[in-house]
């Protein structure tokens, strides 16, 4: 509807538009040939309504479309924006942040183009073709058609040009996307850059992309200078061509000055749109390449939408299991081979190895960011990749090693998991992951502002909002990819008696490099190249002598650990079950500084009084 209503406003536009063109012939014919004063006033009237009637239209055009291109461009945001948010982990792996920011922000600009001011004065244009054409065939048919022949000959070779052109707008919006996200990166880690005196490597860096940017634009440049030069070249044939069949025609007295000048205002008319598309159609030509980009994304499937995903999970007990599950991030480089295991309700599970052995991917594969190459995930016996991922994903809390915070305050970051939480819920999160520490010291409090990955606060700080963001989540499966990692011993140790309480009930998975973390760990599965290679509780593994054993006297010291029997020298706080058990067997008056606080945070959260 707007769009028809906009062509019968442009319509009108250019009807009003052919009458000063037309009013030439009786202004020389009539007005000043055979001396018609009485024209003249009428002449002048009609000239004003017809531009009076063509600005109103033009402003009301321009007001209507431009404002229609700007909400179409933020709706075209929104739904790119949530569907790449959608798509799958394996997507945003090999996509970069940057890359993805300018399909976003920039390449929805097309829009602006498509549906702008120079689409409409193309569009204009064209109409105005059409009219001012049948009024030249009815002047003259020959010249008409001379013409038309040079025009139609240009504009083939012009669409041949703009084709050419079309794929160089395609790369330079996928430069212009790596030179700004590798700028992102940049200035993001620019502690690291300084860290290792690189600015001027980051320099060369950004300068060779805008290099590559600028050949590109010259590119372009070049090409469209070309179609310019052609097009004026062209007018100026068509116009001494004109000028001569004209001049013999009112020699020979079969055509009036008055008629040979109005031929001439409308050819002007005619010509009007392959000027326009010289002028705006490296515009319209940029425009369609960046939503071509756009289409592109918006065709990628998001990870619910998988046909596959038809089961919708209730409340889970939390039971999981790996039934011979392959995986492989690339085609030919396995990661993970052949692994089986399962953790129980309400059990923790801790994952331990070197590096790069498997234990993230694993993870991964529980949280669903990935599906199995083969085998299967179970969960509660039921096929993880078939479950729909709204409705096991809210029952699910991960804590990273790398803490990430949103550019808010530490309130918005802690309820991030679950925006509903009152009040009173989000400060026992925060109190059970002691945010509630250094939290209430700053002048705003909760309402402190993190900056940009909560720069502002420590890395202990952050992997404290970190967890009590995963606390406030209540989830049935609980994720620790080494939570504590950036605490030093005693915030840990308190740390992880709160998540003692919140892991009653639920199934834990545990990455811990420090073996001292994971000791009263319900089983501990060692990854090593894909593998699960030894399986068992501490004191079991420790007593085999084999892996394991290696891994924890390395990390421990030998010399210490051969006097100890597995579970002797440890220290309260080292694990998880020892600070539950430590809480207790503690004395009275140390219980009663403890539990109220923990324990009664705890409740809040589960809805117990």
């Amino acid at each position: 509807m707007l769009l028809l209503f906009g062509l019968v406003l442009m319509a009108i536009n250019r009807l009003a538009g052919l009458v000063l063109p037309a009013s030439t012939k009786f202004l020389v014919d009539n007005v000043i040939g055979k001396r018609q004063v009485r024209v003249l006033a009428p002449l002048a009237l009609a000239i004003i309504a017809a531009t009076a009637i063509q600005g109103v239209t033009s402003f009301t055009l321009t007001q209507l479309l431009s404002k229609a291109a700007q909400r179409m461009i933020a709706q075209l945001r929104k739904q790119v924006q949530a569907h790449i948010g959608r798509l799958s982990i394996t997507f945003h792996d090999m996509n970069k942040t940057g890359n993805l920011v300018s399909r976003i922000m920039t390449d929805v600009e097309g829009l602006r183009n498509l549906m702008g001011t120079g689409l409409v004065e193309l569009v204009g244009s064209l109409m105005t073709a059409s009219f001012a054409l049948v009024v030249l065939l009815r002047i003259s048919v020959f010249m008409t058609t001379v013409a038309s022949a040079i025009l139609l000959g240009f504009a083939f070779a012009l669409n041949k040009a703009i084709g050419t052109i079309r794929p160089i707008f395609r790369a330079r919006s996928k430069l212009n996307a790596e030179v700004s996200g590798r700028l992102t990166e940049s200035l993001g880690g620019v502690r690291v850059v300084k860290g290792y005196h690189a600015e001027g490597r980051e320099e060369q860096v950004f300068a060779g992309g805008v290099h590559r940017l600028l050949e590109n634009v010259l590119k372009t440049l070049t090409a469209t200078s070309l179609m310019s030069l052609s097009s004026t070249v062209l007018f100026g044939l068509v116009s001494a061509l004109i000028l001569y069949l004209g001049t013999m025609r009112i020699i020979a007295g079969t055509m009036t000055l008055g008629t040979f000048l109005t031929y001439v205002a409308f050819l002007a008319m005619l010509v009007a749109p392959v000027s326009q598309i010289v002028s705006i159609g490296t515009q319209l030509t940029e425009g369609m390449a960046g939503l071509e980009r756009t289409t592109d994304i918006l065709a990628e499937k998001p990870e619910d939408q998988d046909p596959k995903r038809t089961v919708s999970i209730g409340k889970i007990e939390g039971d999981v299991a790996f039934e011979d599950v392959d995986f492989t991030y690339a085609e030919g480089k396995p990661v993970l081979h052949k692994v089986s295991f399962r953790a129980r309700p309400g059990t923790v599970t801790a994952l331990v190895g070197p590096s790069g052995a498997g234990k993230s991917t694993i993870i991964g594969l529980i949280a669903a960011f990935y599906t199995p190459t083969s085998g299967r995930v179970l969960v509660d016996g039921v096929d993880l990749s078939t479950v729909r991922l709204s409705s096991y994903r809210t029952q699910l809390g991960v804590v990273l090693q790398e803490t990430f915070l949103f550019d808010g305050t530490i309130r918005e970051n802690v309820i991030f998991s679950r925006p509903e939480a009152s009040e009173e819920e989000m400060k026992a999160a925060c109190g059970i992951a002691r945010v509630d520490e250094f939290a209430e010291s700053f002048p705003q409090g909760y309402d402190t502002v993190v900056g940009e990955r909560g720069v502002k606060l420590s890395g202990g700080q952050r992997q404290r909002i970190s967890i009590g963001r995963a606390i406030l989540a209540d989830p049935r499966i609980l994720i620790l990819d080494e939570a504590t990692s950036s605490l030093d011993s005693e915030s840990e140790a308190l740390i992880q008696q709160g998540l003692s309480y919140l892991m009653q009930g639920r199934t834990t998975f545990v990455i811990a490099h420090r073996l001292s973390t994971i000791r009263r760990a319900d089983q501990i599965l060692v990854i090593e190249a894909g593998r699960v290679i030894e399986r068992g509780t501490h004191e079991s593994l420790y007593a085999a002598g084999g892996r394991y054993f290696e891994l924890y006297t390395k990390q421990h010291g030998l010399q210490a650990n051969l006097f100890l029997a597995p579970g002797e020298g440890d220290t309260p706080g080292d694990s998880f079950r020892d600070l539950a058990a430590l809480n207790e067997s503690d004395s009275e008056g140390d219980a009663a500084d403890k539990e109220p606080n923990i324990a009664r945070a705890a409740r809040i959260l589960r809805g117990q009084t």
